[in-house]
């Protein structure tokens, strides 16, 4: 099929700062979708059908595709594949019916404002998602633009950076980027009181820790104080080493069986933003800990399902690597987990009881992969003196679906 689907970026300079590619494409169009503020900057007067988008935005992705084989034209703010609608639509589509044109995203236009380098700058969208997503990139001296949701987000933004010890934190508020009403606002997170904010902004955030903080590294094996939990979460040692194990790798799918507290999901999670996880828990004081947890280190994408393995299991789409750290004798655990994990996928399974090391035994037996034993010492107190105390030894398997 032809290029019937025309994607346009366009900025706060209207079409006067379009290409001669983008004019055309807008000109040639039958039907013109975009927000009010898009369409607005087209010369009037217009007969052509034109629709605004809809909320959910589902709807008009549909009245998109029953329109296929038109000429249809998307206007869309900056470049629509950064955080932008092109993203959603390469879902839906063939990039071979779509001519796409970016202009300057809100960020190229913030860090050429800023002096700032791109590839060294920490990039999150609040724009219909959780705004603890900001947690996961917070670090000291860390650069971080944010895409703001509205004008109540700088506020929220200021909030979060005060209560997580980043109050130092030097905030810039870039309002309409590139068009005649542009306006830079600058001040700290602490002392952040600016109401009047175009509900069109871009955040900058140059991270500045109280004396004292260190903020949490994105590599496996944060403390164990990083968690709120009822003992039931693997220990910082034995997770690093689980972690290591399990492999992460941008885009793939965990699924954390018997999370506990969530520990081993989390941290799959802050490897890597594209990086997948669900979590699967029955206790309800472990599921609260749970959803605690993913917001506090900024995972809050984390999928949660309460109940019982492995009747929660079945209907979950295949998993990419499995941890199974809770549970193992359940009837059809181990079964159900290995019928379902992908060909290539990793499953790692840690037992600390003798009934659960004999059974990591005969799938060993059946299946290969590695046997550890990980035995791990922590110095403690004894009286006066230092002494070796030795935690539960744990048992794990590790092993590659061929």
């Amino acid at each position: 099929m032809h290029k019937w689907l025309s994607v346009v970026g366009i900025g706060e300079d209207g079409v006067s700062g379009l290409t001669p590619i983008a004019r055309a494409l807008i000109a040639q169009a039958e039907v013109l979708i975009g927000g009010h503020r898009h369409l607005g900057m087209l010369p009037t007067p217009d007969a052509r059908q034109m629709l605004t988008w809809t909320s959910p935005i589902e709807a008009s992705i549909e009245a998109i595709l029953r329109r296929r084989g038109q000429s249809v034209c998307v206007l869309a703010s900056g470049d629509p594949m950064c955080y932008g609608i092109g993203t959603t639509l390469a879902r839906r589509l063939p990039v071979a019916e779509m001519t796409i044109v970016p202009a300057p995203s809100a960020f190229s236009l913030a860090c050429a404002r800023l002096g700032w380098s791109v590839p060294e700058v920490e990039m999150v969208s609040l724009c219909g998602r959780d705004p603890a997503l900001l947690y996961a990139v917070l670090y000291p001296e860390a650069r971080i633009l944010v895409l703001s949701a509205d004008k109540h987000t700088p506020a929220l933004v200021a909030a979060q950076l005060t209560q997580r010890g980043y109050g130092n934190s030097d905030l810039t508020v870039l309002e309409r980027l590139g068009g005649p009403h542009e306006r830079i606002i600058r001040g700290t997170a602490a002392t952040w009181n600016v109401a009047d904010v175009s509900a069109l902004n871009t955040i900058a955030i140059t991270c500045k820790t109280e004396a004292g903080m260190t903020g949490w590294s994105r590599r496996a094996g944060l403390p164990d104080m990083a968690y709120h939990h009822d003992g039931q979460l693997t220990k910082r040692e034995v997770r690093a080493v689980t972690l290591a194990a399990l492999a992460p790798i941008p885009g793939q799918l965990l699924w954390d069986v018997g999370a506990g507290c969530g520990s081993i999901g989390i941290e799959w999670m802050r490897t890597d933003p594209r990086c997948q996880a669900i979590a699967i828990e029955s206790h309800p004081i472990r599921l609260q800990y749970l959803a605690d947890n993913a917001a506090a280190l900024g995972t809050p994408d984390l999928h949660i399902i309460a109940g019982e393995a492995p009747a929660m299991l079945r209907d979950l789409p295949p998993p990419d690597a499995v941890f199974i750290g809770g549970g193992l004798t359940a009837d059809d655990l181990l079964t159900t987990c290995w019928q379902a994990l992908r060909v290539g996928g990793r499953l790692v399974a840690n037992a600390v009881t003798l009934t659960s090391e004999q059974m990591l035994l005969q799938w060993h037996s059946q299946y290969g992969g590695e046997l550890t034993r990980i035995a791990v010492q922590r110095a403690e107190p004894i009286g006066t003196v230092l002494g070796w105390k030795a935690m539960v030894p744990v048992t794990q398997w590790v092993v590659t679906k061929s």
